[in-house]
C-alpha cells in the first residue's frame, strides 16, 4: 500500500512538470477529473453532496476490508479534478491514517492560485467530509 505522503509527493511532482502555468494546471485538472470512475447516477443524491461547494459535489464511503473506498462526482470539471486528487490520496488507505492526514499537496502545488476562494473552500469541505467519513467507519470496524 502506497502511503498518503507518499501518493501526495507523485502528485507535487506531476504538478511541477507544469511549472506553474496556470492554463495547463487547469486542462491537466480537468483531464483527472475524466479518469475519475463514473458514479452510479443512483448515488448520486442530495445526501451524498457536499456542503459547502459551490458545485455540486457528490461523495460517498464505503469499508473495503479495513480500507476506506471513496467515490466522487461533480457537475463541473475543474471540481470534479479536484475531488478526484482527493479521492486518488485518501481512497484504499485506513480510517486512522485519513483522519490523521494532513493534505499539504493543495500548498506545495500552489493550488490557491488558480482556483478561486469559493473553490478552495469547497475543497476544504471535500477533505472534511472525508474525513468524517473516515471516522464513522472506524466505528464500524470496531463494533464489527
Amino acid at each position: 500500500m502506497t502511503s498518503i505522503d507518499e501518493i501526495q509527493g507523485s502528485i507535487v511532482d506531476e504538478f511541477a512538470i507544469l511549472d506553474g502555468d496556470q492554463e495547463m494546471t487547469n486542462f491537466y485538472i480537468m483531464e483527472l477529473g475524466q479518469k475519475l470512475p463514473a458514479m452510479d447516477e443512483a448515488k448520486k443524491t442530495d445526501e451524498n453532496i457536499v456542503k459547502g461547494c459551490q458545485s455540486k459535489v457528490w461523495l460517498t464511503a464505503t469499508l473495503d476490508g479495513d480500507k476506506v473506498k471513496y467515490e466522487a462526482d461533480s457537475n463541473t470539471a475543474i471540481t470534479k479534478g479536484l475531488v478526484s486528487l482527493l479521492v486518488r490520496v485518501l481512497s484504499g488507505q485506513k480510517p486512522d491514517d485519513i483522519v490523521r492526514a494532513d493534505i499539504s499537496f493543495p500548498q506545495k502545488i500552489g493550488m490557491e492560485r488558480f482556483i478561486g476562494t469559493q473553490r478552495s473552500n469547497g475543497f476544504a469541505a471535500m477533505i472534511k467530509q472525508m474525513k468524517l467519513y473516515a471516522v464513522a467507519l472506524k466505528v464500524k470496524l470496531v463494533d464489527s
